[in-house]
């Protein structure tokens, strides 16, 4: 992922303990098979830059064919001159005539690169060990493709026919390559994954002393773009400095950038997020949090919340300075300075509002301001409607599972997930797993990637009812 692992964004929301290793108890045959699965994805390598998603789309594709899905619902697509970026789109069939529209479950086959001299074990084979699953994918996002290839082939064995079509779609490039396949799929085959909603990854459940503490449901997400600030000068000797030097101009325009707050601008997941979490915070900030849902305007409010980066990150677009490049020789007057500034958008915003805001920002510097990279070309990726379609099986299934007392937060993730461009391309896109874990344990895109087993097998009996309920048909046996 380009951005924080699905998890992180709980972190927004809980401080959690260790939780410790647990043993699993002894596995039904649909766990079995989900491990099964598990284990072959992860043992393929489908680093983003060296690896094969092709390979593992393949794999799985096989798996369905063996169990009787139609060649013609089996699809291993490939974009033209990307051999490894396979990606695989399977149909399940519901009832012949239903005009349901169907539902989509997507994942991500890639995984970012991991060296065999950073991690303790091999990150390319699938061991279990101490309650935990380890191997690069464990967490982002191999468990969800897993679990869902497993639910399928075993609702398939067992003669669920549910009442619209369900989709999968696994896809490559989610890490931000030049072949993310939920961009192919939209552009060149929009007719198979078209849907009236799909469940994604972006979400999760957060562990305190080794118990659910919350469940998440991503629903938003910021607008991820990059401008470049710079300022030009004639140069000329260092012997004989001027007042107009390049690097000053760009200075005192970084110092312009670092000292701005956007506007609050929050929408209705943020301000669920916010009115849900004043439940699970101390009373400062939680008269902050529902002082900031009656009036965004509230600057003793905002004062409150902006003290923790985090909260901060979810009131507002956020723009920081995150690389810097100046002169030419060290003898010589600098002509050219730059920064590059990453600016993270608010969805009711844009990247062009977001650049008009920064040339405001940096006028009479002398620095000019330009885009040089942006999500969002097919338009602002609105967030999510909270419909009680979506949101009250999520709640009763938590209940169900985890206990009454595990509230469900929605949440606009900060980072960006391919939701975005399901959004952008008019399928609203839930982020969520019933896979929980420790927030202070966050380990994807780093060494010693990791899933705790029961967590595991807590997240695919829970997306399996999700998928059950919000598809019709007979209930999970």
């Amino acid at each position: 992922m380009s951005r924080p692992f699905p998890l992180l964004a709980i972190a927004l929301l809980a401080a959690a303990l260790p939780s410790g290793a647990q043993q699993p108890a002894p596995l039904t045959p649909r766990q079995q098979l989900a491990r099964e699965v598990y284990r072959e994805l992860i043992e393929i390598n489908t680093v983003d830059s060296v690896g094969s998603v092709t390979r593992a789309a393949e794999a799985m594709a096989r798996r369905f064919r063996a169990a009787g899905f139609p060649a013609n619902d089996v699809h291993v697509l490939i974009p033209p001159g990307k051999p490894t970026k396979g990606n695989l789109v399977v149909r399940y069939r519901g009832q012949p005539g239903s005009t349901r529209k169907p539902i989509l479950l997507l994942a991500h086959l890639d995984v970012v690169a991991a060296l065999r001299s950073d991690w303790t074990l091999d990150p390319f084979v699938f061991t279990e060990k101490d309650g935990y699953f380890y191997g690069r994918g464990t967490g982002d996002d191999k468990a969800m493709a897993s679990i869902f290839v497993a639910n399928l082939l075993e609702d398939r064995k067992n003669g669920w026919v549910p009442d619209r079509d369900v989709v999968l779609a696994l896809t490559a490039d989610e890490e931000g390559g030049d072949a993310n396949g939920v961009d192919f799929l939209i552009e060149r085959h929009r007719d198979l994954i078209d849907a009236a909603f799909a469940i994604n990854e972006g979400g999760g459940g957060s562990l305190r002393d080794g118990k659910p503490f919350l469940n998440s449901v991503q629903a938003a997400e910021k607008i991820y773009a990059d401008f470049t600030l710079t300022a030009r000068n004639r140069g000329g000797h260092s012997s004989v400095p001027r007042p107009d030097n390049a690097i000053y101009e760009l200075v005192d325009a970084l110092t312009r950038v670092a000292h701005y707050e956007f506007p609050v601008q929050l929408n209705e997941v943020s301000r669920t997020f916010f009115e849900r979490t004043a439940a699970l915070e101390t009373p400062d900030v939680a008269a902050a949090m529902r002082a900031i849902v009656a009036n965004p305007g509230d600057s003793a409010a905002t004062a409150v919340l902006a003290r923790d980066p985090r909260y901060n990150s979810m009131l507002r677009t956020t723009c920081v300075a995150t690389r810097l490049s100046g002169g030419h020789a060290y003898n010589a007057l600098p002509q050219t300075a730059t920064a590059n500034i990453n600016c993270r958008i608010v969805p009711t915003s844009n990247p062009r509002e977001a650049r008009e805001a920064l040339v405001r920002i940096v006028a009479d510097t002398g620095v000019y301001v330009t885009e040089t990279y942006a999500l969002g070309e097919r338009g602002d990726p609105i967030p999510s409607p909270l419909t009680p379609e979506i949101m009250d099986p999520v709640t009763s299934i938590t209940h169900e599972l985890f206990g009454d007392q595990v509230p469900v937060i929605p949440v606009m993730s900060t980072g960006a997930t391919d939701g975005r461009r399901l959004r952008s391309a008019g399928i609203p896109t839930y982020g969520v797993s019933g896979l929980f874990g420790d927030p202070n344990d966050s380990r994807a895109h780093g060494r010693d990637e990791r899933m705790l087993v029961k967590s595991y097998f807590d997240g695919q009996e829970f997306l399996g009812r999700l998928v059950h309920r919000l598809a019709g048909g007979k209930p999970i046996t």
